[in-house]
């Protein structure tokens, strides 16, 4: 029998985290929140069943006193993506990789019974392979990809009786939240779409592995749902559809308009990634049920809306700008 109940989520107010958050309270969760806030602490509305604090993941005295009592913790804190990475590696490592067994330990000491920890696609690194399983082997080609793989090594040590932890593999997020980001490629097409009427494409035929926002969040759900038995110790991809670059932007295009016109420049970026989401769906029936498409069309409403004012200037878009700009230690 599940007996979750309460969920411990760092990075709460984040991207997937402001969707999250609402979807597990309507669903009748507790739901404690940590995070540094630092894109708003009004991205989260008041909930008689939520507790938000703001504060930082290497605060052990903090986690002590917060974590204590939850039956699941969703870690999802970390610097995001290469770029913010690497604008201050040491800032990096320290939240990323150094705060993250101490968090672990002090969670299996506290009883907490499930850890699901938020990893990334871009773990496998360039696969030449149509379709990359959990099962292949991680060539990460950058810090940020090294040590969510080195997590991974970390979590899979504690999976206990007691202590279930899994791990997922997200695809790139891509849609609308109350803490937007406008820094990942579907997004960044559709809000250069929507002003300029122009898209750049650099190369065209990579491929990116996208997941929309609202499956993201069911796939949290499903892991909580699941019996210990199908996910302890368990590693997952999900993702939706694995496009090149270019049938991103064209996507994008049909969304927001003939009028949009594609602009392709050669690049030497041929990062190429291609997952599989087969054994999800196979061992937990998850299976998305959203498109690209959806979540170009879903920013398109929120920009008509003006719910994303100053969507090509304003900092709080971008990972990389605000971080810059608040000097984060």
């Amino acid at each position: 029998m599940n007996s979750i109940k309460k969920i411990y989520i760092t990075g709460g107010a984040g991207y997937v985290g402001a969707m999250l958050v609402p979807k597990l309270l309507a669903e009748g969760y507790e739901v404690t929140v940590l995070d540094l806030m630092i894109y708003g602490e009004d991205v989260l509305k008041p909930h008689v069943r939520l507790k938000t604090i703001k504060g930082d993941i290497r605060d052990i005295e903090l986690l002590k006193t917060s974590i204590a009592g939850s039956d699941a913790l969703i870690h999802l804190a970390c610097i995001s993506n290469d770029p913010s990475f690497e604008l201050n590696p040491n800032l990096g490592k320290s939240i990323n990789l150094d705060a993250f067994e101490p968090l672990v330990k002090l969670s299996e000491s506290l009883g907490v019974k499930r850890f699901i920890y938020a990893s990334s696609s871009s773990v496998y690194g360039v696969k030449t392979e149509k379709d990359v399983h959990e099962g292949m082997s991680l060539e990460p080609l950058t810090d940020y990809s090294k040590f969510k793989a080195d997590c991974e090594t970390i979590l899979e040590k504690y999976q206990s009786d007691d202590f279930t932890t899994t791990t997922i593999r997200p695809a790139t997020v891509c849609g609308y939240s109350p803490r937007q980001r406008l820094d990942v490629v579907v997004n960044i097409l559709t809000n250069f779409a929507f002003h300029k009427r122009e898209i750049s494409v650099f190369g065209g035929k990579q491929l990116r592995p996208n997941i929309h926002i609202a499956d993201m969040v069911d796939a949290y759900l499903a892991l909580l749902r699941a019996p210990k038995e199908k996910v302890a110790g368990e590693i997952f991809n999900a993702g939706t559809e694995n496009q090149s670059v270019l049938e991103l932007a064209k996507t994008v295009q049909a969304v927001m308009g003939k009028d949009v016109t594609l602009v392709t420049t050669s690049t030497d970026d041929n990062r190429s990634y291609h997952i599989s989401s087969k054994k999800i769906a196979d061992k937990l029936g998850f299976v998305p049920s959203h498109t690209i498409a959806e979540a170009s069309q879903d920013l398109k409403n929120a920009l008509e809306q003006g719910l994303l004012p100053d969507s090509l200037t304003d900092e709080r878009y971008s990972n990389i700008k605000r971080m810059q700009s608040l000097e984060l230690k």
